[in-house]
């Protein structure tokens, strides 16, 4: 029997899915209760000295057909036996306790090598982004509400790749026939609600920040200078700096904060490329950006330097696989930032100075040798770096899920923590049946809560 199949009889059958509206309330399945989050004092009277898992819930089996179809009817031909997932590419607040908002990213998609080169399989490629709302109850995620991300005219944008002269070429899942690319695809990762009731949401292809109606339609697009993406049907605008055309591929805006007066700060998931892929890859030196929705333009870059990546991940050499995958806001000044690997992530607290940083200097210069990101001391080289100071080591805390990318603070010594399952999917031609149905990872989408040792002081 496969993983899938033993997925399926030992957890579809505990609950029915109904019709479209009702479905998107009904997705819920038993989880481990793990303690009651809410209150913000600890029940050793503050002397608590590491965090603490106090509750997690799961979120339950749901075709992504039937989820895709319920918002846009026909978009989702063939789900290849794929469920929802996926939504754990960040988690915001909604209002209510134990509500949030989440976002998909853009959809199940894995590597598969193909004459020696690794190609881009998109299995179900009709799938459209979402976000999608929460509750948390007891042990299970409960679906309350999907918002369809839209063009102008109301047609999907879908996750597929965007430029051929940049983005990796979209495949079908079995990596062997070539889909089309489309300028409207996004990658979402990062998910704020305005005080509007829009929503803005951070794009790994671009990188992008985009502005989406209450309802879901794109509003603009903020890209890089020089980007020169065409045939999008909705308005793109270049704002942001040209340097951000030497993002990794797959490593754009994952990160996004929103500040208590509106400004927004966002993440390049990992060092830039620049000038070239190994200085991208050896390098430590990060980028955050604070984005004025007021004046639709960046107003400071902050310089921002990880960690070793033995010290965020011990045993790990690869500095590559540090990402910085969520910020939250703590205070009109604070900063929450994360530096992961898919196992494990370190929590630092920065506070955000006055001025511009870096932003449209040297170091913002292509043509600056050496760059930023080649700087092994850049202090020492003049660059400001954000103060950091640890928050809490999660590879020190029990019972936390690997890739974690979403962390919201829900109190003030209580976080919600998400992962991202990828959909259930795994890289490699082993991840589909000899039929093309998904050969299911078992991994579940699952929020967590962890109590702090102590209150986190806006």
């Amino acid at each position: 029997m496969s993983p899938h199949a033993h997925k399926q009889r030992t957890v579809r059958r505990s609950f029915a899915v109904g019709l479209p509206i009702a479905l998107l309330a009904a997705i819920a399945v038993a989880g481990t209760a793990m303690g009651v989050p809410g209150h913000e004092g600890s029940e050793d009277g503050g002397q608590e000295r590491a965090p603490r898992v106090v509750g997690s819930a799961l979120l339950g089996d749901l075709p992504l057909g039937r989820f895709s179809n319920a918002l846009l009817p026909g978009s989702v031909a063939d789900d290849r036996g794929v469920d929802l997932g996926g939504i754990g590419s960040d988690i915001y607040p909604a209002g209510r306790k134990g509500e949030f908002w989440t976002v998909t990213d853009r959809g199940p998609n894995g590597q598969i090598k193909v004459d020696g080169k690794k190609r881009r399989a998109f299995p179900v490629p009709g799938f459209d982004p979402a976000i999608v709302k929460v509750r948390v109850v007891g042990d299970r995620v409960q679906v309350l509400k999907a918002i369809a991300i839209t063009t102008q005219s109301g047609k999907a944008v879908t996750g597929l790749s965007n430029q051929a002269s940049r983005d990796e070429a979209p495949y079908t899942y079995d990596a062997k026939t070539p889909l089309t690319y489309n300028p409207n695809g996004l990658d979402t990762e990062g998910i704020v609600r305005a005080a509007d009731g829009t929503f803005w949401l951070a794009d790994e292809y671009g990188p992008s920040l985009v502005h989406v109606s209450a309802h879901g339609k794109v509003l603009a697009r903020h890209v890089p200078k020089g980007l020169k993406l065409q045939g999008a049907d909705y308005p793109v605008v270049e704002s942001l700096p040209g340097i951000l055309l030497g993002r990794k591929t797959n490593r754009g805006f994952e990160g996004l904060a929103q500040l208590p007066g509106g400004d927004l700060v966002l993440a390049v998931q990992s060092p830039l490329s620049v000038p070239d892929t190994a200085a991208g890859e050896k390098s430590r030196n990060a980028r955050l950006l604070r984005f004025s929705p007021k004046k639709r333009a960046v107003t400071a870059e902050y310089a921002y330097r990880f960690d070793a990546v033995d010290v965020v991940d011990p045993g790990e050499d690869d500095t590559s696989e540090l990402k910085i995958s969520s910020l939250v806001a703590v205070g009109r000044h604070g900063l929450l930032v994360q530096e992961r690997t898919d196992r494990t992530f370190r929590l630092h607290r920065v506070t955000l100075p006055h001025g511009a940083g870096i932003l449209g200097g040297a170091w913002d210069d292509p043509a600056t040798s050496p760059s930023y990101e080649q700087l092994d001391d850049p202090s020492a080289g003049g660059v400001p770096l954000l103060r950091k100071s640890l928050v809490a080591d999660f590879g020190k805390v029990a019972g936390v899920p690997g890739k974690i990318e979403g962390v919201a603070l829900v109190g003030r010594d209580t976080l919600a923590l998400i992962n991202d399952n990828d959909f259930g999917m795994t890289d490699g031609p082993d991840a589909f049946d000899a039929q093309g149905r998904l050969v299911d990872s078992g991994i579940e989408t699952t929020v967590t809560y962890v109590r702090l040792p102590r209150p986190l002081h806006g």
